[in-house]
């Protein structure tokens, strides 16, 4: 794909670019590292400071950043701004709370014939940031505020859909004050991922993006034996009992399934409804999805903009087509919108059988497959048959119901009567395929960092000298 803004609410390209070259990489993984020598020895109350002087930054750059992302990748305007708000949040969390995250944690000195015993929390140095366009800021902050708050510094491969974006994140921390090189963008194709992520000063790597993608990933890092976090695909399973709300359960199912355009991975795809309620969730969705107002990103009222690419939208149509074509029914949309742009309508498909690839794959775009249950068994049964695990949702009062759910689904996160969403406060991550590690809070942050074991004796031995007969060293 080429480096490029091509606007999804036209087709037309407004800007190209330029790969780095291989000596402009190489410059600028030596200047990361170069930086990282002094940057990790900075107090986490001055990288505090820079986090807190970025958030004000994007509070002033809110419009113009947003319109940029609506732009670029066709999310409407009322999102963009969100997110950018959502990134702003983040940044405030880890300079609030990231010098706590820190600080050593003592452990019990006596049990292992100590005078003290702690963990030091120490930053490992360059990590590489593959990103996708989907939530071209929030993503890439989700890495960077915790990154660059543990004492890391950042290389960013971005989206080729969203270069700008990408470049603007860049100066974003120029612009708060961080050190030259902390954090830097590097505008490549994904064909020289490779080549960075092999090189002996990149010591990590996080992704967010396709199952394929994380494979690629990991398999490089694993030859060379480096840390990844890997956030992949998700198929979340929103399931309805009859005890809830079914009025409230649609609605938020709708904006769970056309947020972002239908363009996330944590929105929820397959939905189990439960039979005595089938029929009523099914009218009550379908009408909330045949009233959203599909349109120009930019406008205010818009709720559901463009796909990001033509082949995304290609692709929509064709698992659309495949499970239409083996039975399913179509009850709202199913057929692209005529015009320039990606867009394609808000759908819902009921009948989905095993045959079908909509069945057993993520469907990013704005498509939701409804699915007729006995009950709770069936639903985490079917629910778990599927190759991903990243959220869930279950709607019921039943606290009974909840607590089975919460044991037997099998997912990185958890939701009842909520919408799957993200938080600084909460662990972001999947199983399964859809990928490892953790995003956001103290675990996030200390994904990329050396948990050093520090144990200190007496140098006059009153308190033994640690390996004992009972204790063999190993």
């Amino acid at each position: 794909m080429a480096i490029a803004t091509t606007n999804p609410a036209t087709g037309e390209t407004l800007k190209t670019f330029d790969p780095l070259s291989e000596a402009a990489v190489e410059e600028k993984i030596a200047a990361a590292a170069a930086a990282w020598q002094s940057y990790r020895l900075t107090a986490p109350e001055q990288r505090a400071g820079w986090l807190r002087a970025a958030a004000d930054v994007l509070d002033a750059d809110t419009d113009a950043v947003a319109e940029l992302m609506t732009t670029e990748m066709g999310k409407t305007l009322a999102a963009a701004k969100a997110e950018v708000g959502k990134c702003a949040t983040a940044l405030r969390y880890y300079a609030e709370h990231g010098p706590g995250f820190l600080e050593p944690e003592p452990r019990n000195a006596d049990a292992v014939g100590a005078t003290d015993a702690y963990v030091a929390y120490q930053p490992i140095g360059v990590v590489l940031a593959i990103m996708p366009w989907n939530f071209p800021m929030w993503q890439a902050m989700r890495f960077a505020a915790p990154a660059l708050m543990a004492g890391n510094v950042g290389l960013l491969k971005h989206a080729s859909n969203v270069p700008q974006t990408a470049l603007y994140l860049e100066e974003l921390f120029v612009k708060a004050g961080f050190p030259d090189h902390v954090f830097q963008t590097l505008l490549i194709g994904s064909g020289d991922v490779e080549r960075v992520l092999r090189d002996d000063r990149v010591m990590a790597a996080t992704l967010t993006g396709s199952a394929p993608a994380g494979r690629s990933v990991a398999a490089i890092a694993g030859d060379v034996i480096k840390k990844t976090v890997l956030e992949l695909g998700g198929s979340d399973p929103f399931i309805v009992m009859p005890s809830t709300d079914l009025d409230r359960a649609a609605d938020v199912g709708v904006t769970s399934r056309c947020q972002n355009n239908g363009q996330s991975c944590i929105s929820a795809k397959r939905f189990f409804v439960h039979a005595d309620v089938a029929e009523e969730f099914t009218r009550l969705f379908a009408e909330k999805m045949s009233a959203l107002k599909v349109g120009d990103p930019m406008a205010e009222d818009t709720q559901v903009g463009p796909l990001a690419t033509e082949q995304g939208r290609k692709d929509v149509e064709d698992y659309v087509r495949d499970a239409v074509d083996k039975g399913a029914t179509v009850v709202v949309g199913g057929e692209r919108l005529e015009g320039p742009g990606y867009y394609y309508p808000p759908t819902l498909l009921t009948g989905i059988t095993p045959e079908m690839a909509i069945y057993h794959e993520e469907v990013f775009g704005p498509v939701a497959a409804l699915f007729t249950v006995s009950g709770l068994d069936e639903a985490i049964e079917i629910a778990n048959s599927h190759p991903y695990g990243l959220g869930s949702n279950l709607w019921s009062e039943d606290e009974e119901e909840r607590a089975r759910f919460v044991r037997d689904i099998a997912s990185g996160m958890a939701f009842i009567n909520g919408m799957t969403t993200s938080y600084p406060e909460l662990p972001f991550g999947g199983v399964k395929q859809s990928g490892y590690g953790r995003e956001l809070t103290e675990l996030g942050m200390r994904e990329f960092m050396n948990a050093k074991t520090v144990w200190v004796g007496s140098s006059a031995g009153e308190k033994g000298s640690g390996a004992t007969a009972g204790n063999a060293s190993e």
